[in-house]
């Protein structure tokens, strides 16, 4: 029986639920656990605008792929009424990115996007070609590479276990590797423009200082990080 979402992408964001002690840990100090625990949030409700906004460009669907799976009631507040959520059902990063994956693609979407939640100015554009890149029929793989070599978006047509094995997580190894599974399965690869994660005080202050200027229309404005980096500035300026 046809699901409906043959032509559609899903974009899911990977998410760690926004909780004191646990999020944005790198920032800690100079802000408090409060303090990065709220940025946290935020990047994740912008990061679901986005994708809202790039759904109405192309045939996509927006979800959060949320960690730990008993954390649902801690994103209802950062949902969008067309967001969706999808838990987690193993611990890992790469455990957690498979099975997104695996779990999208067996509901019957034709493609599948995973991004992070520490890219709120990603632009929406990006989103948009990612999931038109992976709307031709045939198995192909989508990067996104990250400045700190990573990646901030995968995309696939098909769940590939090799692709999230054995790969040095939080390394500036992540993307080669990616790549070098990608080669192995016989995949052929299409990367996108390279961006940035948020997840030091130098990034951060690249963060605030891009959204302050915005002299770029290409970014992602994200309104709930600008106005809580506007606030958190000024008090401690």
């Amino acid at each position: 029986m046809s699901s409906g979402h043959e032509d559609r992408c899903a974009i899911a964001i990977m998410a760690k639920a926004p909780r004191v002690g646990h999020a944005k840990t790198r920032l800690v100090p100079p802000m408090t656990a409060e303090d990065a625990a709220a940025l946290s949030a935020c990047f994740i409700r912008d990061a679901a605008e986005n994708i809202a906004t790039a759904a109405q460009q192309g045939a996509i669907d927006g979800y959060i792929a949320f960690a730990p799976p008993d954390a649902e009631g801690e994103f209802q507040a950062l949902l969008l009424s067309e967001t969706r959520l999808l838990p987690s059902r193993r611990p890992g990063l790469g455990a957690s990115l498979y099975d997104a994956a695996a779990d999208l693609l067996a509901a019957g979407y034709g493609s599948v996007c995973l991004v992070n939640s520490d890219s709120p100015t990603l632009p929406t554009s990006i989103l948009v070609a990612a999931a038109q890149a992976l709307s031709p029929p045939g198995d192909r793989l989508i990067l996104g590479p990250a400045e700190d070599g990573g990646y901030y978006l995968i995309g696939l047509r098909q769940a590939h276990r090799h692709l999230f094995e054995d790969i040095a997580w939080s390394t500036s190894q992540v993307l080669a590797q990616t790549m070098e599974r990608g080669r192995e399965i016989g995949l052929a690869t299409t990367t996108l423009p390279v961006w940035y994660d948020v997840d030091d005080i130098a990034s951060l202050r690249r963060l605030h200082g891009q959204l302050q200027q915005a002299t770029s229309p290409a970014i992602y404005p994200a309104r709930h990080s600008s106005a809580f980096l506007q606030s958190l500035f000024r008090e401690h300026a």
